[in-house]
C-alpha cells in the first residue's frame, strides 16, 4: 500500500491526542462509558496443572471454568442476537467503535502501560523502511482479513494497528491477570503458563524429538515469537503474518534487540497456505489468532499446520476460552464493546476447535485454561 503521508502524520491527524495529550476521538466526543468491575476472587494457583475431568465445572489448569459451554452473548442466543442488532445499526456501531477505542487506551494507561507514548515512538522511528524487505506484493489477502478489526477501519493493514499492537498485548496480559502488580508479572504468568504447556506436551508425546524448527503463525509484531525463541534458544524460529506492517515492526524491534544465535525469520504469508515445505517444523504455535477468523479459515490453518509439522510435532493453539468464567461473566458494556471490534467472534466460539484438529489428523489433544481468560490446546502429529 502506498503511503501519501507519514504514519505519524496519519496518527496525529486522526485526533487521538488532544493538545494536552489526553485521548480523544472527534470534536464531539461519544458519551463517556462508565464501567463498574467488581473485584474477583484472587487466584493463587498460577502454575499449569493437569486438566480436570470434562464432567461438571471447576478448576482447570488452576483457573475456574464457568457453568456454560460458551458465553451467552455469543452464538444464536437472544442476547447475542440483540447485541448483533445493536452493532448492525451504523450510527451506534460508530459510537461503539470509538467507545471501545477509548476503553482500550484508558484502561491500559491506568495500568501504567504508556500506550500513546509507545505508539508515538514507533511511528516516529524508521520502521517504515523495513516494509520493502518484508512485504510480499503478490500476496492476495483473504476477504475476511479486509474487515475492520479492533476499531481500525483498515483492520490490521495499517501502521497505526501495528504501532499499537505491543501496548495492546501488554494490556491483554493485565486483563488476563488483573491481580498482577506489573505487566512483567502478568506476562510471566500468562506467557509462562502457555510456554510450559507447550514444553510439557512436547516432552510427553514427542519423546526425545528435539525442537529444531518453530513456526509462529499470526505472529503480529513478534511478542509471542520472541517468547518461543527465548524458551528454545537453539531452535530456528519463524514468525509469519498476513500484515506486512506488523512484520515491519517485528523486524525493526528484533534488529534493535539483543542479538540471537539464530535470528528470527519473518515471513509475509497467509497461514492458510504458507507455501513452506511440508514436515519442516517441530512446533507450530498460533496465539490469539482464531478469534479473528471465520470457521473456514480456522479449518484451513489447522490443516496447514498438520502439513507443516514433522511426525511427533506439536501444535499449540492459544486463544479466548469459551469456558472461561471471566469471559462468561463480562458486563453487558464490555461484551458489547468487544463484539463491536471482533467481527468473527461468534464464529470462533461456535467452532469446535478440538474436533477440527481431530479431523485434520492430530492426536493427544489436550485443552486447559492457562490463565483466567485463555485456553491453550496442544496436539501431536502421529509418529
Amino acid at each position: 500500500m502506498a503511503l501519501t503521508t507519514s504514519p505519524l502524520q496519519n496518527y496525529l491527524s486522526s485526533s487521538l491526542f488532544s493538545a494536552t495529550g489526553n485521548a480523544s476521538t472527534t470534536a464531539n466526543k461519544p458519551p463517556r462509558i462508565s464501567i463498574v468491575i467488581t473485584n474477583a476472587v484472587r487466584m493463587r494457583q498460577w502454575a499449569v496443572h493437569a486438566a480436570a475431568p470434562e464432567t461438571g465445572t471447576g478448576s482447570v489448569g488452576g483457573f475456574e471454568e464457568g457453568v456454560l459451554v460458551r458465553p451467552n452473548w455469543t452464538g444464536e442466543t437472544p442476547l447475542s442476537r440483540f447485541v448483533a442488532a445493536l452493532i448492525s445499526f451504523k450510527p451506534l456501531y460508530s459510537l461503539l467503535k470509538l467507545g471501545a477505542r477509548q476503553v482500550f487506551i484508558s484502561t491500559a494507561e491506568k495500568k501504567s502501560i504508556p500506550w500513546r507514548e509507545m505508539t508515538k515512538e514507533i511511528l516516529e522511528s524508521e520502521v517504515y523502511k523495513e516494509l520493502e524487505s518484508i512485504q510480499n506484493n503478490s500476496l492476495v489477502y483473504p476477504d475476511y482479513y479486509l474487515n475492520p478489526f479492533h476499531a481500525y477501519d483498515e483492520g490490521n493493514l495499517t501502521w497505526l494497528a501495528a504501532a499499537e499492537a505491543e501496548p495492546a498485548t501488554m494490556s491483554m496480559a493485565m486483563r488476563a491477570i488483573p491481580d498482577a502488580s506489573s505487566v512483567d508479572e502478568a506476562n510471566k504468568i500468562m506467557r509462562g503458563n502457555w510456554i510450559r504447556a507447550i514444553e510439557q506436551h512436547h516432552l510427553t508425546y514427542s519423546g526425545a524429538s528435539a525442537v529444531c524448527d518453530i513456526l509462529d503463525i499470526g505472529c503480529s509484531v513478534g511478542v509471542s515469537t520472541g517468547y518461543l525463541a527465548d524458551k528454545f534458544p537453539t531452535a530456528k524460529v519463524t514468525g509469519l503474518d498476513l500484515s506486512p506492517y506488523f512484520l515491519a515492526v517485528a523486524q525493526y524491534k528484533a534488529n534493535r534487540g539483543a542479538p540471537r544465535k539464530f535470528p528470527i525469520r519473518w515471513i509475509h504469508a497467509n497461514g492458510e497456505d504458507t507455501g513452506l515445505p511440508a514436515k519442516s517444523f517441530d512446533i507450530v504455535s498460533i496465539s490469539y489468532v482464531f478469534h479473528e477468523c471465520p470457521t473456514r479459515a480456522i479449518v484451513n490453518i489447522i490443516n496447514e499446520a498438520f502439513r507443516l509439522l514433522r511426525p511427533g510435532g506439536t501444535l499449540a493453539l492459544t486463544d479466548n476460552s469459551p469456558k472461561s468464567k471471566k469471559l462468561q461473566e463480562l458486563s453487558p458494556v464490555l461484551f458489547t464493546l468487544m463484539k463491536s471490534t471482533e467481527p468473527f467472534l461468534d464464529e470462533y466460539y461456535l467452532t469446535d476447535v478440538e474436533e477440527t484438529m481431530r479431523k485434520a489428523g492430530f492426536v493427544n489433544i489436550e485443552s486447559l485454561l492457562t490463565d483466567p481468560r485463555h485456553m491453550t490446546t496442544t496436539a501431536t502429529v502421529p509418529q
